[in-house]
């Protein structure tokens, strides 16, 4: 084919035309920021946010796996970009602002902000300072509990069941739809549950029942751990339209490491205490699950034009507990 020459060739509509790279376009563009869509309530989130919630709380949020990158990009006539996309996720809003706020809140104690140093900035003597046991031992050196701040998260799924006594008007037809009676019932059921709000009671009737060492010992791991005895779940909710209680607890690490007031002291290592922290980073990335069942009578005291009936309720609780560093 001739070439192409003189004032000819910048009227030819093949020297007009730029051609884009060939790989121009072939990699998504990486998102950072999602728009989450909770059950009606919209959230803006930062990438960095979501990669260093729970893996626990990511599997509730995103079942089918989280997407960090947009496959295509739409524009309009005028090549604007048109809104980000919206992802529709079926996750209690408010247990997602809690999880929020307790992790924004303890990385900014633990790093500080603009105006205020946080933890971190004391705790590099640790690492800078004289000798101690954790330069001379390099293994305890890259120990992460002494970099990055530490968060228990413990998670309880409950599912229930209401079983009335036989002379109860409770009933299901044919096609397994349960009357108003039963729904009532089941409604009061939670509402019982709902007020137990206690975070060990449970497992410690369990320990009591089985005499199951194991169960013991996680309790007093976790009291020594940051929780304690009597504490209470920091969030816990019915879902809508089903028999079953989310619950979830955060609580900081107890690592050992002592700061005192306006630094009138150096930061010192319980290492008693540090030891039983280190068990927890078990539990770092590899969340685990504890499932148990237990049942009871309860007294459903009387409401509105519902009386006063004693059931039998089953409840199957699932425990997951891991560890996040942020």
């Amino acid at each position: 084919m001739a070439s192409v020459s003189g004032p000819s060739s910048s009227s030819s509509p093949i020297t007009q035309v730029q051609q884009a790279p060939t790989h121009a376009n072939l990699q998504p563009q990486l998102l950072t920021r999602l728009l989450l869509d909770l059950r009606g309530r919209r959230f803006e989130v930062d990438r960095e946010t979501i990669m260093n919630l729970p893996e626990s709380v990511l599997l509730c949020l995103f079942p089918n796996g989280l997407v960090l990158s947009r496959q295509t990009t739409v524009a309009d006539e005028d090549g604007n970009e048109e809104e980000e996309d919206v992802y529709a996720v079926d996750f209690d809003p408010e247990c997602f602002q809690y999880v929020l706020m307790f992790f924004r809140n303890a990385s900014e104690t633990f790093y500080g902000n603009a105006t205020t140093p946080g933890l971190f900035a004391a705790q590099q003597q640790l690492l800078e300072g004289s000798p101690n046991e954790f330069q001379l031992n390099p293994a305890s050196a890259q120990n992460p509990l002494l970099t990055k701040q530490a968060i228990i998260v413990l998670r309880e799924e409950l599912e229930y069941f209401s079983i009335p006594p036989k002379t109860s008007e409770a009933a299901t037809d044919k096609h397994g739809i349960a009357n108003e009676v039963l729904v009532q019932i089941k409604r009061r059921s939670g509402d019982n549950l709902m007020e137990k709000r206690n975070i060990f009671t449970a497992l410690q009737r369990n320990v009591n029942k089985e005499n199951n060492m194991a169960e013991q010992h996680l309790i007093d791991m976790l009291c020594m751990s940051g929780f304690n005895r009597d504490d209470e779940w920091g969030f816990r909710a019915l879902e809508p339209s089903r028999c079953c209680i989310s619950s979830i607890a955060l609580v900081l690490l107890k690592t050992g490491i002592i700061h005192y007031p306006n630094g009138e002291k150096p930061v010192e290592i319980d290492y008693a205490q540090m030891a039983t922290a280190q068990k927890l980073l078990l539990f770092w990335r590899k969340p685990a699950r504890k499932c148990w069942w237990d049942g009871s009578e309860v007294e459903l005291p009387a409401a509105e034009d519902q009386p006063a009936v004693t059931i039998k309720l089953w409840a199957r609780r699932v425990w997951t507990l891991e560890l996040s560093l942020v």
